[in-house]
C-alpha cells in the first residue's frame, strides 16, 4: 500500500530512480512539443486569459441576416472568437434594427446583447438618444467597419420598362400620377436614420423626387423585403444583400443600382458596442477586434467566397440558398432587367481597401446626412460626436498586436474628400458647403 501524502512529507522526497527520471524526461518533451504545436496554431491567443488576456470569455453579440454580418458569424464558426480567447461568445439573430437597438439598450445582463453588426449610424443615434426609448441615451462606441459597398436598390417589375439606374427621375412622373389616382408610393428602407435610408434618400433626391412628401418611406426588416415586394407592398427598396439577388432569381422586381454605384468604396455596416462593456472589459474588446479583422481577412479571399455563401447560408445564420448569395458575392451580378456584370467590382469588400477601418470622415458624413433630414439638429457638433463614439484608436491596437502590415493601416483617420455619381462632393472638413450644395433637405449646419 502506498504512504499517505503525511507521511511522504514527514519522511522526506524518495530517492528518484533512473527510470522515473526518463519518464519525467519524456512527459516534458511531450508536454513542451504540445506546447508548441499550439501556439503555432493559435500564435495570438491560444492561452489568453492565463496570460493576461480578456477579462471574460463571453459576449453577446448581434446581428441580423445579411452578408456584411459574416465576419461575426465566420469568427464564430472557425474559431477566431476562441484563438483570442473568446470561446464562449455568442452571436445571436436579431429581428430588425429596432430589435439589435432595444437589445443594445438592455444589455446583457438585462437579457441584451452586448454588441452587434450595426448600421453605422446607429451608434450615435442610440448615443445620444435619438432613436432610444423615452430619448434616454445608451452611449456606446464604434470599433470596426465590418465592410465597404454591396447594397443596392431595386425596384418593382411594374417599372421595368424605365430601365431605372442610378438616376431615378423618370420615378418622378410616374408616381406623381400612381399618387394622383389615389394609390400609395412605398419605397422601403430597413431603419430610420440608418444606411439603407441615407441611400435611398440621396438617390430620390438626386432624381428629384423628395424622400418626405413625393412618395410614402417605410421601415421594413430585410428579410422580408422580398416578401412584401412579392405582394405589391411597395414600389422600391433599399437594403443589402443577400435580398436583391434573391428578388432577381425569383423574378419580382429588379436591381436599379448598387449602392457603390452611388458612392464608390463607401462605408456600411460597424461592429457597435455597449461603451460600459468596453470601459469594463478592454483586453476582451481588444480580442473581439483581433477575431473580427482574422475574419474580415479570411472573407475576403476570392477563393474563401463559396465555403463563406455555404456557411452562412446555413438555416441557423442567414437561411438563404447559396445560389441566392454566390452570384454578388464574387461580382457578377444581374440585375433583372437585362444588365449583367460579370467580375465587376461591385462586391463587398470586408477587408481590402481599408474596409475594415473606421475612418472618422466617414460617420462625419452619415450624421451630416441626418442633419440633412432631420434626424440630428443642425447644431450638432459632428466632430465632437465623432471623437465620443468612433474608437479607431482601439481598431489601430488591435491590428499591431495582431502585425497587420503598416500599408493595411490608414495614416489617417479621415479618408479625405468624397465624391457622389451626381457631383457632389463632401469635404469632412466642411459639412456646410456639402449641405448648401444640396437642393432637397431638412435642415443644414
Amino acid at each position: 500500500m502506498s504512504r499517505s501524502v503525511t507521511e511522504k512529507v514527514k519522511a522526506g522526497p524518495a530517492p528518484i530512480s533512473r527510470r522515473d527520471l526518463m519518464q519525467s524526461a519524456s512527459a516534458a518533451a511531450a508536454t513542451a512539443a504540445l506546447m508548441s504545436a499550439v501556439r503555432a496554431a493559435f500564435p495570438a491567443g491560444a492561452f489568453a486569459q492565463s496570460a493576461g488576456g480578456p477579462e471574460v470569455s463571453k459576449a453577446i453579440l448581434g446581428y441580423i441576416a445579411l452578408t456584411d454580418a459574416s465576419a461575426l458569424v465566420i469568427a464564430k464558426e472557425k474559431g477566431f472568437f476562441a484563438k483570442h480567447g473568446m470561446p464562449d461568445v455568442e452571436v445571436a439573430k436579431q429581428a430588425s434594427w429596432g430589435a439589435t437597438r432595444d437589445n443594445i439598450t438592455l444589455g446583457s445582463e438585462n437579457n441584451g446583447i452586448d454588441g452587434a453588426h450595426i448600421l453605422s449610424p446607429m451608434p450615435y443615434l442610440i448615443s445620444t438618444g435619438k432613436v432610444t426609448q423615452n430619448n434616454v441615451p445608451t452611449p456606446m462606441y464604434l470599433l470596426l467597419r465590418l465592410n465597404l459597398d454591396a447594397q443596392a436598390i431595386s425596384v418593382a417589375n411594374e417599372f421595368k420598362d424605365l430601365k431605372i439606374g442610378t438616376d431615378a427621375s423618370p420615378l418622378k412622373a410616374v408616381w406623381a400620377a400612381k399618387k394622383a389616382a389615389g394609390k400609395e408610393v412605398k419605397v422601403a428602407m430597413t431603419f430610420p436614420g440608418g444606411t439603407h435610408d441615407v441611400w435611398i434618400r440621396y438617390w430620390l433626391a438626386a432624381g428629384g423626387i423628395d424622400p418626405d412628401k413625393d412618395v410614402s418611406l417605410i421601415t421594413v426588416p430585410p428579410p422580408q423585403m422580398v416578401a412584401n415586394m412579392k405582394v405589391g407592398n411597395m414600389d422600391a427598396f433599399c437594403v443589402g444583400d443577400p435580398w436583391h439577388e434573391q428578388l432577381v432569381n425569383q423574378g419580382i422586381g429588379y436591381t436599379a443600382c448598387t449602392t457603390g454605384e452611388i458612392w464608390p468604396r463607401h462605408p456600411e455596416k460597424a461592429l457597435g458596442m455597449r461603451a460600459a462593456w468596453v470601459d469594463k472589459h478592454p483586453k476582451a474588446t481588444r480580442a473581439l477586434l483581433m477575431a473580427v479583422i482574422e475574419a474580415q481577412q479570411w472573407c475576403d479571399r476570392m477563393e474563401n467566397k463559396d465555403e463563406l455563401a455555404a456557411i452562412t447560408g446555413k438555416r441557423q445564420w442567414f437561411n438563404v440558398p447559396v445560389n441566392d448569395m454566390i452570384g454578388r458575392l464574387k461580382g457578377n451580378i444581374d440585375y433583372g432587367n437585362g444588365r449583367v456584370e460579370k467580375g465587376s467590382r461591385q462586391y463587398m469588400k470586408f477587408w481590402q481597401e481599408h474596409a475594415s477601418y473606421p475612418f472618422k470622415s466617414h460617420d462625419a458624413w452619415f450624421i451630416t446626412e441626418d442633419i440633412r433630414w432631420g434626424k440630428f439638429e443642425p447644431t450638432t457638433d459632428i466632430k465632437a460626436l465623432v471623437d465620443k463614439v468612433n474608437r479607431e484608436d482601439l481598431w489601430r491596437e488591435a491590428a499591431k498586436q495582431l502585425s497587420v502590415p503598416a500599408g493595411d493601416i490608414p495614416a489617417s483617420p479621415s479618408r479625405g474628400k468624397e465624391t457622389f455619381f451626381d457631383g457632389k462632393v463632401f469635404d469632412p472638413d466642411d459639412p456646410s458647403a456639402y449641405l448648401k450644395s444640396l437642393s432637397i433637405k431638412r435642415g443644414t449646419v
